[in-house]
């Protein structure tokens, strides 16, 4: 009696009710982080590559985060757009004490206390050549050097209320100095979110366009330190290291063309898994539901099922104010 008619396994399937009850994921406002741009000014700017996204004021900032806390959305990840006239080969404007990214933390903590703020860290939005960290004069980025950069980065950030700090420039043995940095500066509770596992990605165009670094000088891509996506045993191993440099949570990115990737990292460490669905993935679902080719809310949600089976513990989406009303 192991077989049809006696198995009908669509019979659970059958109500709503049902089909609730026997589900084995589910996606709360708790799951999500709402990733948002800043930049100077007094007004809101509409990103032409981003449908629905802005480069927000330091008050438009807030404003958001009062709306996503209001919704139930525990965390914001911020991200800098930087003026070109304060854009350098090495950077300086990162380790400026009273920069855009300090202020809107400060700005946003003041506010809106209780919600997380996690900080970028790399120097890409402050580099006129667009890379992640320092370069020599063959455009190639310095990892020892770029870290000690990054360190100083983010110690200010720590120091400007960010709650966790999230490397996303792929330099080996940056998670270890960082932990050790912060520890020795009083930071102990500060957070590490690591981009342990970022590809080398055509999905973050629009993103790039976003913060004004699309311009890359010496090389025409990131490849020699974002990851090759035809390697999926390297993440691992990046994944298995940042963890064991003192990592809190790993960050797999992008997100939808790599859950294999989020998948055996949920199985391999006991850290939680963020899933990231970068801007090349959200303006995707934008504009084919733009075009009528399905309803964009239904199509969101279910994506961020995927993350949930996936493994993930949480998402980094753009949509996360529209999935967080639809729920």
């Amino acid at each position: 009696m192991s077989s049809y008619p006696y198995i009908r396994l669509r019979r659970n399937r059958k109500a709503q009710w049902s089909r609730d009850l026997s589900a084995a994921i589910s996606v709360t406002p708790s799951d999500l982080i709402y990733p948002i741009f800043v930049h100077e000014g007094n007004d809101n700017e509409a990103i032409q590559a981003l449908p629905g996204q802005f480069r927000l004021s330091v008050k438009g900032a807030v404003s958001i985060a009062q709306h996503a806390k209001e919704l139930g959305i525990p965390a914001l990840a911020i991200f800098p757009v930087i003026d070109k006239a304060l854009k350098s080969d090495d950077g300086k404007e990162a380790f400026n004490p009273d920069n855009l990214m300090v202020r809107t933390i400060a700005e946003i903590k003041s506010k809106v206390p209780d919600i997380g703020l996690i900080a970028d860290v790399a120097l890409d939005p402050y580099t006129g050549h667009g890379h992640d960290g320092i370069i020599d004069d063959s455009g190639y980025v310095l990892n020892d050097v770029t870290i000690e950069a990054l360190t100083a980065m983010s110690l200010q950030l720590a120091a400007a209320g960010a709650d966790s700090i999230a490397p996303s420039d792929m330099m080996d043995g940056r998670v270890g100095i960082i932990r050790d940095a912060l520890e020795n500066e009083g930071w102990s509770n500060v957070q590490i979110f690591s981009y342990a596992a970022k590809f080398a990605s055509n999905f973050y165009g629009p993103f790039r366009n976003a913060v004004g670094a699309s311009a890359l000088q010496g090389q025409p891509d990131k490849k020699n330190y974002q990851l090759d996506n035809r390697s999926g045993q390297i993440a691992m191993m990046e994944i298995e290291m940042d963890v064991a440099e003192g990592a809190d949570m790993i960050i797999v990115k992008p997100g939808l063309p790599y859950l294999d990737i989020i998948k055996e990292a949920a199985a391999l460490c006991s850290v939680p898994i963020l899933g990231y669905q970068v801007s090349g993935e959200y303006a995707m679902l934008k504009w084919a539901a733009n075009n009528g080719a399905f309803k964009y809310e239904q199509a969101l949600l279910e994506t961020m099922m995927s993350f949930k089976r996936a493994g993930c513990s949480g998402i980094i989406t753009y949509g996360a104010l529209e999935v967080a009303k639809e729920l």
